[in-house]
């Protein structure tokens, strides 16, 4: 058992006790602790990671359009630990919205820009969702399943 880990977990039981967190095989799955919370608690489990030592690595987002939802996944790693925790949330896809954590973690900027513009997925109380590699004025999503192309 990982003491950061642990610590980790209490901290989440307090701050956010209806989150689920999992430890999944680090090697099959890649993270040593996945955590499942509701997109207004996103910014509450950054806070948590941050004030246990974690460091943000990606945010993305998953179409399941079968479902109508994306999923946003929050990728974060320890500085010394060496341990990779991932944090999971759901939007529809009518209206993909959730904080932002940039305020937390002045680097999720981009990662959220690239996901809004790449997905359609809004992030409030981001400062400047402009594209980042799409032209300013591009309606479409490209990673969405439904995108078909510019016409």
């Amino acid at each position: 058992m990982s003491a950061v880990l642990d610590s980790l977990e209490a901290a989440f039981r307090e701050g956010l006790p209806a989150a689920r967190c999992e430890r999944p095989n680090a090697v099959v799955h890649g993270c040593h602790l996945d955590v499942s919370v509701a997109p207004d608690e996103v910014v509450e489990a950054a806070r948590i990671l941050e004030r246990q030592g974690f460091a943000i690595d990606a945010i993305t987002g998953v179409d399941w359009i079968a479902t109508a939802e994306f999923a946003v996944v929050y990728d974060y790693f320890h500085l010394t630990a060496r341990e990779h925790v991932v944090v999971r949330t759901r939007v529809p896809r009518d209206a993909p919205e959730l904080p932002s954590v940039a305020g937390v973690y002045a680097g999720a900027n981009w990662h959220e820009r690239e996901t809004h513009e790449f997905f359609g997925i809004r992030f409030r109380g981001h400062p400047n969702l402009t594209p980042l590699l799409l032209p300013e004025d591009a309606t479409y999503h490209p990673l969405r399943k439904d995108f078909t192309g510019v016409a």
